[in-house]
């Protein structure tokens, strides 16, 4: 099963993205020091109309590039061995490119945890996407957590290491497997494993081949997400996809 969503609908819906992105140019977020408290929601400004137009202009040559490589993949290759949450047979496919030391990828998997609560209809997918060169412990933590989905633990490992992104290193890596019951010894071979190198450079390749451009980024389906993004973007989105599944499998049975 492809992930492409027909060219007229995700125009639909490229649309609603561009709202999303036009409010987030008047924002100029700065990452908060470590130790710092993190606003989620800085105030914007008004963007100029030149500046609407160059990235209004920029964000649908990305949207098609995102959309041209998607096709050449199917719905297997794409979510490989990645942790999920959600129903393995839903329709709606949500994938996260992730880093466990961007802030922003902090707040985001707090939203996330809510859109998901309980929902069946999508596929929550995650991918690690380390910027090694803004964060030293990027891609430690990525193996760290993959390490823990050896053990059938990702999601509460996840959940800690954003919890204590400030302490990212050595340390919190052993106490974290350590209090969720992970075989410590296997956590550690399985962290400094080929294949763990392995599984985050595969995610990180599609990153990049997908030219995504920071973190956290999202794709419903083959929709590019804003990054700042609120959750009602991503309710209403869904919504929509289901209309039009159900409009289609309505036409198919008359």
């Amino acid at each position: 099963m492809h992930l492409i969503l027909p060219k007229p609908y995700r125009n639909g819906l490229t649309a609603l993205a561009s709202l999303v992105l036009i409010v987030s140019l008047g924002c100029s977020p700065t990452p908060p020091e470590p130790d710092q408290p993190t606003d989620p929601e800085p105030q914007a400004a008004v963007p100029d109309e030149a500046a609407q137009v160059d990235a209004q202009a920029e964000w649908d040559a990305q949207q098609q590039h995102i959309a041209s490589v998607i096709e050449t993949k199917d719905r297997a290759e794409l979510i490989g061995n990645s942790p999920t949450k959600g129903s393995p047979d839903a329709e709606i496919v949500l994938f996260k490119f992730s880093d466990f030391e961007c802030p922003y990828c902090a707040i985001a998997s707090g939203d996330m945890k809510t859109f998901m609560d309980g929902r069946e209809d999508v596929l929550y997918v995650y991918k690690h996407f380390p910027l090694n060169r803004i964060h030293p412990e990027a891609t430690p933590a990525a193996r760290a957590a993959w390490a823990a989905q050896q053990q059938d633990q990702f999601w509460l490992y996840h959940d800690g290491l954003f919890a204590y992104q400030a302490r990212l290193g050595e340390d919190l890596y052993i106490e974290l497997a350590e209090e969720i019951g992970l075989d410590v010894e296997q956590f550690n071979r399985d962290r400094n494993s080929e294949a763990a190198a392995a599984a985050v450079e595969s995610d990180l390749k599609l990153a990049e081949e997908l030219e995504l451009r920071g973190t956290p980024a999202f794709l419903l389906n083959d929709l590019l997400v804003p990054g700042g993004a609120p959750l009602e973007f991503f309710e209403e989105a869904v919504i929509r996809i289901q209309e039009h599944n159900e409009a289609q499998s309505s036409q198919a049975d008359s």
